[in-house]
């Protein structure tokens, strides 16, 4: 079957299941790397699912970066980064990116292999993850690190590292809509 028949049906399950659901709990979107018989490596895909649900207000995307490293969207260089945003606005729209997976990765660009590693000791590098965590259009979403755990030490590092690279203080969504 076509990548375009597999989104299709995702849109078809999201819908049964958010029908389901008596609230409005938003469910979001993760890119994949593109592994195997994935899809959502690419944006087009993330966006045929959306339209293609009967619960579009609902839906969001969570973007994973070193899915999207491996999936092909330098991530380590500023022309990447703008890239995926521009994707990311053109196919989705950034109103519905809410949630960024901070993990840097082992694999090699447009390598399709999902393999998480520590913030900064991987192929996007501590320059790649300055400049997602201090990008106007990411710096005020949360981050979740995805990142290889032997022990709570490995988590402490981890943040520790994300909280060296901000560069400024950013105001709060609450205090930047004047609420």
């Amino acid at each position: 079957q076509s990548e375009e028949w597999a989104c299709d049906r995702v849109s078809l399950a999201i819908d049964r299941a958010l029908s389901a659901v008596p609230n409005s709990v938003r469910l979001l979107l993760e890119n994949t790397a593109g592994q195997g018989t994935e899809i959502g490596y690419c944006m087009d895909h993330l966006q045929r699912i959306i339209a293609g649900s009967n619960h579009k207000d609902r839906l969001g995307i969570c973007l994973d970066v070193a899915h999207a490293f491996a999936a092909g969207y330098d991530m380590s260089t500023s022309r990447g980064l703008d890239m995926i945003l521009r994707e990311i606005e053109q196919y989705i729209g950034l109103h519905r990116l809410y949630v960024l997976h901070l993990n840097d990765t082992t694999s090699g660009l447009g390598s399709r292999v999902d393999r998480h590693w520590h913030i900064g000791k991987g192929r996007i590098g501590m320059d790649g993850f300055r400049r997602i965590v201090n990008h106007p259009a990411l710096c005020l979403l949360p981050g979740i690190m995805e990142t290889p755990k032997k022990s709570d030490e490995d988590d402490r590092m981890n943040m520790k590292v994300i909280k060296s690279l901000v560069r400024k203080k950013v105001r709060s969504r609450k205090q930047k809509s004047g609420e």
